[in-house]
């Protein structure tokens, strides 16, 4: 489903890429892991799952800076093989239309609001918390594990 009020941010190249070089320098802080199960390891660069037998870059990677009371830094994936970038942004990414809770952040990087999306339609809970005039952006995250998956900003 197309949006027009929002657009997705998936995690930009030059992160996913200093991450594939941090792995390949042996970086204590980055691990190169080969998928064993589906929707185990999605990607946040092309926002997509990793299928078993693709490699991934397992990193540490904070949303939201240091500084801020709800800054925190969580493991996340990439492929360990260059992607393309999730281009469509006018579009609600298919592979994470469940399991997912969306947090809506002030432009100080406080949570002001949160709902699940599980079975519901992630366009209407985006809108929903961009209603609220301070809402400056929503961040995707697992509803199991809590990691940041990617970032929804206005249009």
């Amino acid at each position: 489903m197309k949006t027009s009020s929002f657009h997705i941010a998936p995690l930009s190249t030059e992160i996913a890429d200093a991450a594939r070089r941090a792995v390949s320098a042996g970086s204590a802080d980055h691990a190169l892991i080969t998928v064993d199960s589906p929707e185990s390891s999605p990607c946040r660069h092309c926002l997509r799952w990793a299928q078993p037998g693709e490699r991934v870059v397992l990193f540490p990677y904070a949303a939201i800076p240091s500084g801020h009371p709800y800054s925190e830094t969580g493991p996340i994936f990439v492929h360990a093989n260059e992607c393309k970038r999730y281009s469509a942004t006018n579009e609600y990414p298919a592979d994470f239309r469940n399991g997912r809770v969306l947090r809506a952040y002030d432009s100080k990087y406080n949570m002001i609001d949160a709902q699940v999306v599980n079975g519901s339609e992630p366009e209407v809970v985006i809108g929903n918390l961009f209603q609220s005039p301070d809402t400056e952006f929503v961040d995707a995250r697992s509803i199991t594990r809590g990691c940041f998956t990617f970032r929804v900003q206005r249009a």
